[in-house]
């Protein structure tokens, strides 16, 4: 990891940079793709304003908060992780990814974890599956204690037709979550967050909530998350 202290002042400038590569502020749509799977994104504090925004789906006003937090903590690299993931769900996939690398190269060990977590979404979402499945081994890799890695395989590993995996990697996830972690999720797709609410309400014995998510997924624009959830319905 580089020494933190060379790049104090720095961010606010990279997310320039990074905003200005992209094309400005202007939102644009983040692309659909036939082999696209469907991730979740996490954010290192959901408890911000920025956050707050965020979610409530006002990203241009989410990206002006967590650039005025950089401007003035310009040492933290939260908002610089969160601020990759507002890129990201607006489809500046390429700003998202110089941030993201910048946490990764200088954050602590959790604020890593949180990067590689979301270029492995990224990467998912590009249609990169094989690349994807490395960073989110090596998320897990900082931290087999944190659940989000797992939530993340678990969705991966079922979207590709590994329901083993899947149910092994939520099951971990479950065991390790207080309660806390979905609620730093952020979904590039609303499939993503029906395929996770599927896989839940499966892990849970909740038939009724399973056969909704998969019957409404069956249909999905990704042939990857419908085929999944065909097979979800053909097994029940």
């Amino acid at each position: 990891m580089r020494n933190r202290s060379s790049k104090l002042g720095k961010f606010p400038l990279i997310a320039l940079a990074a905003l200005t590569a992209c094309g400005g502020a202007e939102a644009s749509r983040l692309a659909i793709r036939e082999d696209s799977t469907p991730a979740v994104a996490a954010l290192a504090s959901p408890a911000t304003a920025g956050a707050t925004l965020l979610f409530s789906g006002d990203l241009p006003g989410a990206r002006a908060a967590y650039e005025a937090e950089l401007a003035s903590r310009p040492d933290q690299l939260a908002p610089l992780n969160d601020l990759a993931v507002g890129y990201f769900l607006d489809g500046h996939v390429d700003a998202a990814r110089r941030l993201l690398d910048e946490v990764v190269a200088s954050g602590t060990p959790r604020q890593q974890q949180a990067a590689l977590l979301n270029l492995g979404a990224l990467y998912a979402v590009e249609g990169h599956a094989t690349a994807a499945q490395a960073y989110l081994e090596a998320a897990r890799g900082l931290d087999a204690g944190r659940p989000e890695p797992h939530y993340a395989l678990a969705l991966l590993a079922d979207s590709r037709g590994d329901p083993a995996v899947a149910r092994a990697e939520l099951r971990e996830a479950l065991r390790l979550d207080d309660g806390t972690a979905r609620a730093a999720f952020a979904f590039p797709f609303r499939e993503g967050r029906r395929l996770l609410d599927g896989l839940l309400a499966e892990q849970a014995g909740d038939t009724a909530a399973a056969s909704a998510a998969w019957r409404e997924l069956a249909d999905a624009r990704f042939p990857a998350v419908a085929g999944a959830a065909q097979r979800h319905l053909l097994e029940r």
